[in-house]
């Protein structure tokens, strides 16, 4: 019973636990995803970078986020070259940055994969990430949605 659970709880003196590694995991990927870098003063790497772009601009048309602050000429910041959609077996996505962001932060995790799909008509972009718990060797899976900003 090492693993606690999220939102934290005092009870009895003391912060609450649960025996429920996964629901323990997933609380922590939910906090890890909720979180933009920078949030966090004691780790400001803490965090999922895509959060730090919530007041951009989709740019539907190529799956990326707008740079409404690029200067003709000048090189392009790389994270507005990502794709929004796709899975961390391709470099350039934010599938990427969250798979190496949970391997960073989730040690409890190995084999650790991520997916991001954008559907338009929803305005949301769903999440799936999976892998193995390393204390019990169990297959993992997390999904999740984020509601589109703009």
């Amino acid at each position: 019973m090492d693993n606690l659970v999220s939102p934290l709880e005092i009870i009895t003196g003391s912060i609450s636990r649960t025996d429920n590694l996964k629901e323990s995991i997933d609380s922590f990927l939910e906090i890890l995803l909720t979180s933009a870098c920078g949030d966090c003063c004691i780790d400001p790497e803490f965090g999922f970078i895509f959060n730090n772009m919530r007041f951009e601009i989709f740019n539907e048309r190529e799956g990326t986020i707008y740079n409404s602050t690029s200067i003709e000429g000048e090189e392009e910041d790389e994270l507005y070259t990502k794709k929004i959609s796709g899975n961390s077996k391709n470099i350039n996505t934010f599938a990427t940055n969250l798979k190496e962001t949970i391997m960073k932060y989730e040690p409890r995790l190995t084999d650790v994969s991520a997916t991001m799909s954008y559907v338009r008509d929803e305005r949301k972009i769903y999440i799936t990430v999976t892998g193995v718990i390393i204390d019990t060797r169990e297959k993992y899976k997390y999904d999740t949605t984020l509601k589109i900003w703009s």
